[in-house]
């Protein structure tokens, strides 16, 4: 996958710079803008009782920036404590319970040359006999090449003999990305998932990819936070390598009467996916394989009966995360695959 990594933002209308907590309000001519918000304070929670840094519009584009999972930002300062701080809440203007954000990640980009991970399995992902070796956690820092788009152990860090020549290439991605949940205290924890989004560690949520959460409270309270250089599937280590990020993303609005949704979506040029979370593999698979059938139903108008033909045929699945509390899979399947069944517009 190919992505920008030096900055270069082209902008056709005004650009407006903003500090924390401010309302951008318009009348009927609204036009969109492009805004720098910078965060001063940040949230380990998506919640709805936190008052919103800033009052957005369906149509604006808004880059800002996200901390490391450890609460440092890009100078390395701690400007948070630890577990995945997250930037926000950002008010979305006109939304209401039922319509569906649909955000596009125009940019993720570094603002730092290094990361941090962890030497360790989590426990799902091993037996016990090798889980057992790493009770305390290793934390590990690697360096980041921006330049030539590849990350490597720091050895001056910690050495590890046999892995002097190791390069993985480089893929930025958001690990929290959310709204504020429905539940007794309208918050969470920015550890945990579920269909508001949240603490989701898909890494395919990078740039271009567009993703759709369902809104549960009037004004969305939109977050976004713990930013990876790269992760493998299912962050069996605990932790992918963290970082902080230059993130840009636009929203648009889709009203109730047009698309209900029950957990989160994700689509880029190749696929469209659904996530499910949920305590044990079966029931993650079943969110997110029901998820799909209803993507596919709502926009292709395919039977159930037909649906069985087209998802037994087709769908792959990702297991996007198992260090945490949920089990995280992702049900997709490939466009080109769809071509031959008329997509309802």
């Amino acid at each position: 996958m190919r992505f920008l990594l030096i900055a270069s933002f082209f902008f056709f209308y005004q650009i407006q710079s903003i500090s924390q907590t401010t309302d951008l309000k318009s009348g009927s001519s609204y036009q969109p803008r492009a805004i720098n918000f910078i965060p001063t304070s940040f949230s380990n929670k998506f919640s709805l009782n936190i008052t919103p840094v800033l009052r957005i519009h369906a149509g604006d584009t808004i880059r800002t920036e996200t901390i490391d999972a450890l609460g440092r930002d890009k100078n390395g300062v701690r400007r948070q404590k630890g577990g995945n701080p997250l930037t926000g809440p950002f008010y979305i203007e006109d939304s209401e319970p039922g319509d569906v954000l649909q955000i596009t990640l125009t940019r993720i980009s570094f603002n730092r040359s290094y990361a941090y991970t962890s030497e360790s399995f989590v426990s799902r992902s091993m037996p016990d006999s090798v889980t057992r070796q790493f009770k305390k956690a290793h934390i590990v820092k690697w360096k980041l090449d921006v330049e030539n788009g590849f990350a490597f152990p720091d050895s001056s860090f910690t050495k590890y003999e046999n892995l002097n020549d190791f390069r993985v290439p480089l893929r930025p991605f958001l690990g929290c990305i959310g709204v504020a949940p429905s539940n007794k205290r309208n918050e969470i924890l920015s550890f945990f998932q579920g269909n508001f989004g949240g603490n989701l560690d898909f890494n395919r949520i990078t740039q271009s990819a567009i993703v759709y959460l369902p809104v549960f409270h009037q004004g969305a309270y939109f977050y976004i936070g713990d930013g990876h250089a790269i992760q493998g599937d299912g962050e069996i280590a605990g932790n992918a390598l963290e970082t902080s990020l230059d993130v840009e993303f636009s929203i648009k609005l889709i009203k109730r009467d047009a698309l209900q949704i029950k957990f989160p979506r994700v689509e880029n040029t190749s696929d469209i996916m659904v996530i499910g979370s949920g305590k044990t593999l079966d029931k993650a698979i079943r969110i997110a394989t029901s998820g799909l059938l209803d993507w596919l139903q709502n926009d292709y108008h395919i039977t159930v009966q037909e649906a069985t033909q087209v998802m037994s045929t087709t769908i792959e699945f990702n297991i996007a995360e198992i260090a945490d509390p949920k089990v995280i899979v992702v049900a997709k399947i490939k466009k080109e695959l769809l071509k031959g069944i008329k997509k309802n517009n």
